[in-house]
């Protein structure tokens, strides 16, 4: 691994430099704001979170491995941070750099028993994608089928627990985890399961092969890739390569294409919420490849989330509820997802206004490109500002609402224009 890393004690007298450095910027903060008055106050708090932010985000950016990956998955959790932090902790979405390609060859001999080129008729040594906790590189099998190998980065599982644990003391000095202790609990605890899940790529072989399956009786250009279980373990993942091409070269094709593309995105995820009951909770663009035919590949199914019957219900009931302007019952399925601190404080007149920007992609004829729901919401964010405590970020439903809006920005991309509507009625009757 790369040099900064190679030790634990090194890794953590890093995370502890930072969380001692942040502590020591949040009481100096405090000190200062005893006399200021409040604009000074919101002022120096903006500019706190901002130096804070900037400080994880370069120090887990410079760590490869777990603690990397706990950044990368907080900045999918980004509603319960300030803007000035979560806007700080994107950037660990970014690829990072590789590592040698002897340490790479070394984890796939160890994993699978024998010698690189007995393994696979070639292998690239030059990775095409590196990440957080692992790289991709192409190869071919003895038999000349073409594939893709994910490995994953030596020693990179043995930190986990406590990477996680130093970041969870940062972000709790800061004092700007904006939910309460319990629900905190909550979250860390599905943050730890999920960087677990990620570490080990039997399960992401298990999803592929579920997700697959699910997939290929619904809609045969619903393509995710094959796994080869021989070439595969729980720390390299071998998968037939599938071929397409990014979203901005899909953008630029017909508009008949694109809103095939884009309904497709949208049925598929639907259809893993309502039927599958577990859905791909990565909507980067990324993670997807199109076809002229109008197919879409999906790939990397580390991110998963599994839903129960009981969230599900809630979410389709409020779904409908927002449909109807149903202003109690919408509340009532908020109340029940954690998603609200107290009911009756939200003025009726602005939820109407919110439901018709937040439903008008989904009921009317939208050109997504234009992007008119996310222009009216940002007026009505300002309009709705003293209110927003009201509404509280709720790990039951944090990846559904992520996942949506990573589609949303995917139809954007794509410059989608079309009337969802019928798509919509399909996956939630009224």
């Amino acid at each position: 691994m790369a040099k900064n890393t190679s030790s634990p004690g090194r890794r953590f007298m890093k995370l502890a430099g930072m969380t001692a450095s942040i502590a020591t910027k949040t009481v100096s903060s405090s000190i200062r704001n005893l006399t200021a008055d409040d604009e000074q106050k919101l002022a120096a708090k903006t500019k706190l979170f901002q130096d804070i932010g900037v400080q994880i985000a370069d120090t887990l950016g410079e760590m490869k491995g777990a603690v990397m990956k706990v950044g990368q998955i907080a900045s999918q959790y980004k509603d319960i941070f300030p803007p000035e932090v979560a806007k700080a902790i994107a950037k660990l979405q970014r690829q990072a750099p590789a590592v040698p390609f002897s340490a790479i060859q070394q984890q796939v001999e160890k994993e699978l028993g024998q010698p690189l080129l007995t393994i696979f008729q070639s292998f690239e040594q030059q990775p095409f994608a590196a990440a957080s906790i692992g790289q991709v590189h192409r190869a071919v099998l003895p038999n000349g089928q073409e594939v893709v190998v994910k490995v994953q980065y030596p020693g990179v599982d043995e930190a986990c627990e406590s990477d996680l644990k130093q970041v969870r003391l940062a972000l709790r000095l800061m004092g700007v985890i904006k939910i309460d202790k319990k629900l905190q609990d909550k979250l860390f605890a599905e943050i730890q399961d999920s960087l677990s899940d990620e570490l080990n790529y039997e399960i992401e072989a298990q999803n592929l092969e579920v997700f697959k399956t699910f997939h290929e009786q619904l809609d045969d250009k619903i393509i995710i890739p094959t796994v080869y279980k021989n070439y595969s373990s729980r720390r390299i993942l071998t998968l037939s390569l599938e071929r397409g091409e990014s979203i901005e070269t899909a953008s630029t094709w017909p508009i008949e294409i694109r809103n095939e593309i884009g309904r497709r995105l949208i049925r598929a995820l639907g259809q893993e919420i309502f039927y599958l009951k577990r859905f791909h909770c990565d909507p980067h663009p990324g993670n997807f490849a199109f076809r002229e035919d109008g197919s879409v590949i999906i790939y990397d199914f580390g991110g998963v989330k599994t839903l129960n019957i009981e969230i599900i219900e809630h979410f389709k009931h409020l779904v409908q509820a927002a449909r109807q302007q149903d202003v109690a019952a919408i509340e009532n399925h908020l109340d029940a997802l954690h998603s609200l601190s107290e009911k009756g404080l939200f003025p009726q007149a602005l939820y109407l206004e919110w439901l018709e920007v937040l439903l008008r992609p989904l009921t009317t004829q939208y050109d997504f490109a234009q992007n008119s729901a996310h222009h009216d919401g940002v007026i009505l964010v300002k309009k709705s500002l003293k209110y927003w405590d009201v509404f509280k970020p709720s790990p039951d439903t944090l990846m559904v609402n992520r996942t949506i809006s990573g589609h949303y920005w995917n139809l954007i991309h794509l410059k989608v224009d079309d009337n969802l509507n019928d798509l919509f009625e399909e996956l939630v009757p009224h």
